[in-house]
């Protein structure tokens, strides 16, 4: 029953404010405050720092363990939201895991095409790298999950060291909209639609095809990606995205697993101080991390 009335709050509440009718900038000022109103875990404590150049905020509850990491980027389909926006997601995973999470305000569209976000996640996980750090994890939302998936593509194709693992989202990783919920889960999807995700979309991409596998990371070649794990909604138009990245990930030799959790809308993670699906997710992704980051630890100071 709660699960439903949050639905509709949503419904009425942010759907008809992220469809194409309402300008960028309202859309900014709408999920600041929403994202502001959902706290943290108690503890949770942020401050501010620059990751060569990109402002970010670094996130911890309690002490963190040393020598590890977690680099998060956050969702708003490259148009929208902040570091600021979503310390109840950041606090949270820094609170199962265990682990700081950073958090970059990574440039946005319109104003900031592609490869802005791009070139900045790869500036904030190489200033990682720069502080001595050897263990990280990415982990993101949304857009933020289509870009922590774009970030390791892009690393694997420099020939730098990988990050340990990847935990998505709701990934946003087809900014061309082909899948099938685009269409068939119009009406069921609180949050999103698809003429306002076709906006951030172009946005984004500007003159490049949608399907540019730097954009829209499902059509990237996956082989030698860290292990996965996606959390994803059955009512978001953004089903079909985490499973055709699913499918595609396992023919391409990625250790990757996926969690539908029925009945739940896009982001539900973002009310996780509310929904206990929301909660039950974020704790299973931050140990998700927590565990790759510790085996990686581990075997390296086997080695």
């Amino acid at each position: 029953m709660l699960n439903r009335i949050y639905r509709g709050i949503l419904r009425v509440t942010l759907k008809p404010v992220l469809r194409s009718t309402f300008s960028v900038g309202f859309q900014r000022k709408w999920t600041h405050f929403l994202g502001v109103m959902m706290l943290g875990p108690r503890g949770t404590r942020a401050r501010q720092q620059s990751m060569n150049g990109v402002p970010a905020e670094y996130v911890t509850v309690g002490e963190p363990a040393a020598d590890l990491a977690i680099l998060y980027l956050h969702g708003g389909g490259y148009n929208l939201c902040s570091a600021r926006g979503y310390r109840a997601v950041t606090g949270r995973f820094a609170k199962s895991s265990g682990v700081a999470v950073h958090v970059p305000d990574y440039r946005l569209a319109p104003e900031h095409p592609h490869p802005a976000a791009l070139e900045d996640a790869l500036r904030a996980y190489r200033w990682l790298r720069q502080q001595g750090l050897r263990h990280i994890a990415i982990a993101g939302d949304s857009a933020g999950g289509g870009l922590t998936l774009a970030t390791a593509v892009a690393l694997r194709d420099a020939g730098e060291p990988m990050p340990v693992a990847l935990a998505l989202i709701s990934p946003w990783v087809d900014l061309a909209a082909r899948g099938e919920t685009y269409r068939t889960h119009v009406q069921r999807d609180p949050q999103i639609s698809p003429d306002g995700a076709a906006q951030w979309a172009r946005a984004y991409t500007r003159d490049l095809p949608l399907d540019h596998p730097l954009c829209s990371p499902l059509y990237a070649d996956l082989k030698g990606l860290p292990p996965m794990l996606i959390h994803v909604g059955s009512e978001e138009i953004l089903l079909s995205d985490s499973l055709s990245l699913q499918a595609r990930a396992r023919a391409a030799g990625v250790d990757v697993r996926l969690r539908e959790f029925a009945g739940m809308w896009h982001d539900f993670q973002i009310q996780a101080g509310l929904v206990k699906e929301g909660a039950e997710s974020l704790t299973a992704l931050g140990g998700f991390l927590r565990g790759q980051l510790d085996r990686h630890a581990a075997a390296k100071s086997s080695t």
